[in-house]
């Protein structure tokens, strides 16, 4: 079959049809036709010529461009092409090798749509949106931190920082990214003491407190930390799902450990960050749903990232939507956050998010910055302005002078 072949325009997708939406840009003089047809030649059944071993029943399984729109085409793949409960082997189909064929200028996944006879093959979030307020007992935004500095600190440090951020108002504290097993802080021993020190701080403030102690490694390794996890009776892992893999992160839930999922993105934007190129947020947001993560990131539309509020609203909503049977999952905003910045967080995120700031927090002290960021969610909650609250709240008052008035309501 020619590329042009796998162009049916008249083409109504079924409802056991994988369905992707791309951004395509042809390169020198390829048509948009030809361009479409050989993305989905190359993530199905074509190749770049016409072969000899090719048999009839071959060719009903090829995918079908069947919407054209300007830059946007929309294609469809028989549910037959993929195996069950398989991530790695979908997304070597429909974003494998099209991103490098000549034919094309650039090429960008902006959304799929996924058939209830691949999904029911997925485990799903195991906790959810609801299984989190289950732990916490409030419906408020969680209240979150990450340890800073973001990598060097000595366990005994890093067990301070956590303290003294939960015992100040603070739900959550989390390790960053590339902290996991180093000589200067151990994750075993980190573990260990970071956990005495949440219980403490639980029996002293009569909140619930959660600790997401970062699990990632290689993946025999990851299962016995979570385990660790599990068997101390942490409720949380964090997990860079991007750099661990598909794969990894499959492994890693279909273990079903009693653990929620804290899912960081790091690395994503290698694959999003270009607007025309790679991958949206919102299908990797879609498929760690899948996979089943239960707290994604998804950026914040103010702070130090990249993404604008629309972007983030479409992540959200991935997260959200009705997916088949899927838990909803709890978007988590950080990068760049500090005080300030809550009341509009809220506008964006409703209640159901969780905030996460480090250096918004850990700049002013961290029992400062603590004090200051729950003092803002109490404004905020109340309907007060920041401004006329931190007349009465000096750590809000000290954060505000600090980084800038932002947002209110």
């Amino acid at each position: 079959m020619r590329y042009e072949d796998y162009v049916d325009l008249g083409y109504k997708p079924g409802k056991d049809d994988l369905v992707c939406e791309f951004v395509l840009e042809p390169a020198g003089n390829s048509s948009i036709e030809r361009a479409a047809g050989a993305i989905a030649a190359e993530s199905s059944t074509g190749t770049w010529t016409e072969v000899k071993t090719e048999k009839k029943y071959v060719r009903k399984l090829a995918a079908k461009v069947f919407k054209i729109e300007g830059k946007r085409i929309n294609v469809a793949y028989p549910v037959e092409l993929f195996e069950p409960g398989n991530i790695p082997q979908i997304l070597s189909s429909v974003a494998g090798n099209i991103f490098g064929m000549k034919e094309i200028k650039s090429l960008r996944l902006v959304d799929l749509t996924i058939p209830e006879k691949l999904l029911k093959s997925f485990k799903g979030p195991k906790y959810g949106i609801k299984g989190i307020r289950k732990i916490f007992r409030t419906n408020r935004p969680l209240l979150g931190t990450i340890i800073k500095p973001k990598i060097g600190l000595r366990t005994e440090e890093h067990v301070k920082v956590a303290y003294e951020a939960w015992v100040n108002g603070i739900d959550i504290v989390k390790d960053d990214e590339n902290l996991s097993s180093q000589n200067f802080n151990k994750f075993e021993k980190r573990l260990e003491k970071t956990f005495k020190a949440k219980e403490k701080a639980e029996k002293e403030t009569g909140e619930k407190k959660a600790y997401m102690i970062n699990v990632t490694a290689e993946t025999q390794e990851m299962l016995k930390r979570a385990k660790a996890v599990e068997n101390v009776g942490n409720e949380y892992i964090m997990v860079d799902i991007i750099t661990i893999g598909w794969s990894a992160l499959q492994t890693l839930r279909n273990q079903d450990f009693n653990l929620v999922i804290h899912a960081h993105r790091a690395g994503h934007a290698a694959l999003t960050r270009n607007s025309k190129h790679g991958i949206s947020m919102k299908v990797i947001a879609k498929l760690a749903r899948i996979v089943g993560v239960d707290q994604l990131h998804v950026g914040t539309g103010v702070g130090k990232m990249f993404e604008k509020k629309e972007e983030v609203l479409e992540n959200c909503k991935a997260l959200k939507e009705g997916l088949w049977k899927f838990k909803p999952v709890m978007p988590v905003a950080s990068g760049g956050l500090h005080p300030g910045h809550i009341p509009q967080l809220i506008k964006v995120f409703g209640n159901d998010f969780i905030v996460q700031a480090g250096g918004g927090i850990h700049s002013l002290q961290t029992r400062i910055g603590a004090i200051a960021m729950r003092q803002a969610l109490d404004a905020a909650l109340e309907g007060i302005s920041l401004q006329e609250y931190s007349k009465t709240h000096k750590e809000l008052k000290l954060a505000l002078n600090k980084f800038g008035f932002v947002s209110s309501r």
